[in-house]
């Protein structure tokens, strides 16, 4: 990355557009470094201990590192690689990387009756400037066909890289949206999923049937449920037999075969092998130990 920064002239008719491009740039802090730099203007310079008000929107792009942001409506939240951080105009805030890894930043500067309508419909809001997308490539083209389109300030190329901003703005908003989406969708899998397995404990059941109930792929099913739940699908259902069957076990007048036949364990044998694995105890001792004869 060549460290950039270009404060651009604004007409009349640029801001009749109804949004209009203030500035750009791209900057590359290593670790430890300072920051901002000492050739920062002096009109959007600032320090930590001081912060800074903008009059204007500014839409940043970490895409290496991570640091630290704070405002006026958002309480010190970090911020790692992949992150859009929006600051709005009167919203004073701070922010900086972290001196152990630095970070890559992309900014644009924008202002105008689009943007003003876009935040106060609350597609962006001011309690929620730190908005992760990940690296998305096509945000990163989007913010360096901006720059670069700044360089030559060729005829025309206000209205072209505001256009330009309003499909970046359009572009990140739409990977939010969806990564919510995806995300719900997967708690209600989960959610969905454990309710299965409860009621079907005493059922000739498993973690595929499950996934051909929840019409989804077992590979896929499988993962998702380990990253939710710190289980394998299959771990997790015999973990709710294990649970069950000292539940059971407490009542001595059930006989220890029949609360394996009916968990629908393979066999008695693999049920006390399998109890003693994951409680210490075979099924006779742990009733034993119940009832205060162990």
């Amino acid at each position: 990355m060549i460290n950039y920064y270009k404060y651009l002239p604004v007409s009349k008719e640029d801001e009749n557009w109804g949004l209009c491009v203030l500035n750009a740039g791209c900057t590359r802090i290593e670790a430890s470094g300072l920051y901002p730099f000492k050739s920062h203007p002096a009109h959007h310079y600032f320090n930590w201990n001081a912060g800074r008000v903008l009059n204007e929107y500014q839409i940043i792009y970490i895409t290496k590192g991570k640091g630290v942001f704070e405002s006026d409506s958002c309480s010190q939240t970090e911020v790692k690689a992949g992150t859009i951080i929006i600051l709005f105009p009167g919203e004073r805030h701070r922010y900086k990387p972290n001196g152990e890894t630095g970070w890559d930043e992309y900014w644009i500067g924008v202002k105008g009756e689009i943007m003003d309508n876009l935040a106060k419909r609350s597609f962006f809001k001011p309690d929620n400037p730190c908005l992760y997308i990940g690296f998305n490539e096509n945000t990163f083209d989007i913010f360096n066909c901006i720059i670069e389109k700044t360089k030559l300030e060729g005829p025309g190329y206000q209205p072209l890289i505001s256009g330009a901003a309003l499909h970046l703005l359009g572009s990140f908003h739409s990977i939010i949206k969806q990564n919510a989406v995806e995300s719900e969708d997967k708690e209600v899998i989960i959610n969905k999923a454990r309710l299965l397995f409860r009621s079907n404990i005493a059922e000739d059941f498993s973690p595929e049937i499950a996934a051909e109930q929840l019409q989804v792929g077992y590979s896929w099913f499988r993962k998702v449920f380990k990253t939710h739940t710190g289980l394998s699908p299959g771990q997790y259902y015999i973990q709710l037999k294990i649970e069950r069957a000292k539940s059971l076990l407490n009542d001595p007048g059930i006989p220890i075969k029949q609360i394996s036949s009916d968990l629908r364990f393979d066999s008695y044998f693999y049920f006390s092998k399998l109890f003693k694995k994951r409680t210490g105890l075979t099924p006779s001792e742990y009733r034993k130990r119940t009832r205060g004869t162990l």
